[in-house]
């Protein structure tokens, strides 16, 4: 597999993006980055220098449907007349399908509701998002894929493992040895499923996700039951170690459980703003989102349980100690 990782100079979100180039008789690009004139720079420089200009691409496939993953995938396939992929879940987001983000944006504003966001963090989030209104791109027509799919890429094929929870369309990549070779190493390229250093958001980066954190872990699990020599994540370098990490993050998550349990514990009845706040403290930017997205996955979870109820925009503690290891079981892998 004739392979190069292009660094790209966005630092919103996880951190420093990648995309990734496979040279060979199907030219492939795996994520774009977000569509600013900086990144735009970086991955037209880091195709021409891979010997892989944006003229030669046949394919683009795409993790999901956020904009430091998918952004630039409309011009890019403007440019070289590709085919974009993505999964069936995120391609009407990904194509920029009017009706898709509307209903995405009145799912939001119910979601802050419930979670008893104060104004004034709506507003500093507006103005956060205003900044990058352009971020998603132009639209473009998309192929749908779905668990178990293979694309060719490059000289070889790729299977698509889907992995919910980030988002509801998030699929890892994942190489297949050509004729079925023992020797060959089994990569995957897994987007926001799995980083190396930060944990990825669940419960504010897709709205759209039912039961956000079993889905999550259930995607974790799968990962972890790979026989994975390498993952190559959206955000910062290679994670060599790739069922290890998915089980450090599902132990991450099982601990943060038990800090929701604790704070609900200490205050009493609260809302999901109030969680978040004992979990995360003071919030600014995309983490307005996001942090009380986190906290509405566990309380979510927990109400699932039958560990606390909610009345309004309240959760109580009905069971004050539970058994958290016994809320997240392995069953599928």
């Amino acid at each position: 597999m004739e392979l190069t990782r292009i660094r790209l100079s966005n630092t919103v979100f996880e951190g420093r993006n990648n995309a990734y180039v496979i040279d060979g008789d199907t030219p492939t690009l795996i994520d774009t980055g977000v569509s600013t004139p900086d990144v735009r720079a970086d991955l037209v420089d880091g195709l021409s220098d891979a010997g892989v200009p944006p003229s030669d691409l046949d394919r683009i496939l795409l993790t999901h449907w956020h904009a430091d993953h998918s952004g630039l995938a409309g011009e890019l396939a403007a440019m070289s007349g590709a085919t974009v992929f993505a999964h069936e879940a995120d391609v009407p987001l990904v194509a920029g399908d009017d009706a898709a983000f509307s209903a995405l944006w009145d799912r939001r504003d119910r979601r802050f509701d419930e979670w008893g966001i104060p104004q004034a963090k709506r507003a500093e989030l507006k103005q956060f998002r205003t900044e990058f209104a352009g971020a998603t791109g132009e639209s473009v027509a998309v192929e749908p894929l779905t668990d178990g799919d293979r694309v060719a890429a490059g000289d070889g094929e790729l299977s698509v493992l889907h992995l919910p929870g980030h988002a509801a369309g998030l699929v890892a990549y994942e190489t297949v040895p050509a004729d079925g070779s023992p020797t060959d190493p089994i990569e995957a390229f897994v987007g926001d499923a799995i980083l190396p250093q930060y944990t990825p958001n669940v419960g504010g980066a897709d709205l759209r996700v039912d039961r956000p954190l079993e889905q999550y872990v259930d995607s974790l699990d799968r990962l972890a039951a790979r026989t994975l020599d390498r993952a190559w994540p959206g955000h910062r370098d290679a994670i060599d170690d790739p069922a290890g990490r998915a089980r450090e993050i599902r132990t991450h998550h099982v601990e943060r459980t038990r800090r929701v349990i604790e704070a609900l514990r200490d205050h009493g009845s609260a809302d999901t703003w109030t969680v978040s706040a004992r979990l995360f403290g003071e919030l600014e930017e995309i983490h307005i989102l996001h942090g009380p997205g986190e906290a509405f996955a566990h309380l979510d979870h927990l109400e699932r349980h039958g560990v606390v109820e909610r009345e309004g925009t309240e959760y109580r503690l009905v069971d004050p100690d539970p058994n958290v290891p016994a809320l997240f079981p392995n069953t599928k892998y």
